[in-house]
């Protein structure tokens, strides 16, 4: 972060009346989008202790769009006022602005506040297929610790479909975190766009070489509550890893198709760790329960 600059602050009531005027100069079309100082003003109005007037000025800047750029971008790297930056970065998901993708990055590695580098990076989200590799290439280096990776990981899955190329292609990445990442995101696919190829990529992560991938697909294919998985999830029931084993478990019993209670039992047969177990026979209690449920239905 480069050195701190001192925030010029307004007074509430001027503050508010700058508020006023600049709504009317955008209603009329009468504000001027190259007048640097005055949205340089706007920025400073971040620092207002009234969470709804933050507000407005953010409204006001991502009314202004690409213009506010600069300034934006100056706030997120340099105000000493955690609030502002904070505010900088979330504004920046209004205008979706390329440009800003470094310097949100910087914040999200760097920056000293966790809800400005949580900001920084669901303003990475909305920027879709432009920030998808940078995000990528986070979630895969050994330079970054597990927060920002994790951070990193949860912008990657709102990409959406904007990502989707390059979530298809990295699925072959060699690095596993990647990989495991790439199945997260395209479970989102799948659940808001039935996303087909998405779904053939996480059920193939269940045969993938690190168990850490195989387990995130059996997690995945489980939020998904499509019964059609089933017969893929039972194959990882005798995984050599006994956490893949367990997750593809809990899958089942979270998709709640009954087919699942036979493969369960035979499982539960075969197992010989002790801490397993007790997850194969809450799996099987909760369906066979269901199945219960269903047939007393009809009496």
């Amino acid at each position: 972060m480069t050195s701190p600059r001192k925030p010029a602050l307004l007074s509430q009531s001027e503050a508010d009346a700058l508020i006023l005027e600049v709504q009317q100069q955008q209603a009329t079309g009468t504000f001027d989008t190259t007048d640097r100082a005055l949205i340089t003003q706007l920025v400073e109005g971040f620092n207002d202790t009234r969470g709804m007037k933050r507000l407005a000025f953010a409204e006001i800047l991502g009314k202004v769009g690409k213009p506010a750029t600069p300034a934006l971008i100056d706030g997120l790297a340099s105000h000493e006022n955690p609030v502002v930056r904070r505010a900088c970065a979330k504004t920046m998901t209004l205008i979706a602005d390329p440009a800003t993708i470094p310097t949100l990055v910087n914040s999200l590695l760097n920056d000293d506040d966790t809800v400005v580098r949580a900001s920084s990076v669901g303003a990475l989200a909305v920027m879709g297929e432009a920030a998808a590799p940078v995000l990528l290439e986070i979630i895969g280096s050994p330079s970054y610790p597990d927060s920002s990776k994790g951070l990193a990981t949860w912008g990657l899955s709102f990409i959406g479909t904007a990502g989707a190329e390059h979530l298809y292609q990295s699925i072959d990445s060699e690095k596993e975190e990647v990989r495991s990442a790439v199945i997260g995101a395209l479970t989102t696919l799948v659940q808001e766009n039935e996303d087909q190829q998405a779904l053939g990529l996480i059920i193939s992560g269940l045969s993938d070489r690190a168990s850490m991938v195989r387990s995130e697909a059996a997690a995945a294919l489980g939020k998904l509550s499509n019964p059609d998985v089933v017969p893929h999830l039972t194959t990882v029931l005798v995984d050599r890893h006994g956490d893949v084993r367990k997750t593809a478990a809990m899958a089942m019993m979270k998709i709640g198709d009954l087919g699942a209670i036979a493969p369960l039992q035979n499982a539960l047969s075969h197992e010989t760790d002790t801490t397993i177990q007790p997850v194969l026979k809450l799996a099987i209690s909760q369906l066979k329960r269901k199945q219960e449920e269903a047939e007393d239905s009809w009496d």
